[in-house]
């Protein structure tokens, strides 16, 4: 409510002044976003905050192993199962 009390204020009062109305912003061009890939499709994000560190351990461990930092995240999670008595389902 009161935003738009705001914005009514700042129209009348450059009604009154007799300024003109600065154009309105465009609005975004939706069809040059991203599309969804289709590989995510049916999965579902999990994530965490870690220090930077981490996150250059993982990128350089890609890198030198010349994969991808989630095939490292699931490796890691499909251990972390094995470690807890719980069956493996990220790898293959």
């Amino acid at each position: 409510m009161a935003k738009s009390n705001t914005l009514q204020a700042m129209l009348d009062r450059a009604k009154g002044s007799g300024e003109a109305m600065p154009a309105p912003s465009p609005k975004p061009d939706i069809s040059s976003r991203k599309p969804t890939l289709n590989g995510r499709k049916g999965t579902k994000l999990i994530g965490g905050h870690f220090s930077p560190e981490v996150s250059t351990q993982l990128r350089i461990i890609a890198a030198e192993e010349g994969t991808t930092v989630q095939s490292l995240l699931g490796e890691a999670l499909d251990d972390l199962f094995v470690k807890k008595g719980r069956s493996r389902i990220v790898s293959g």
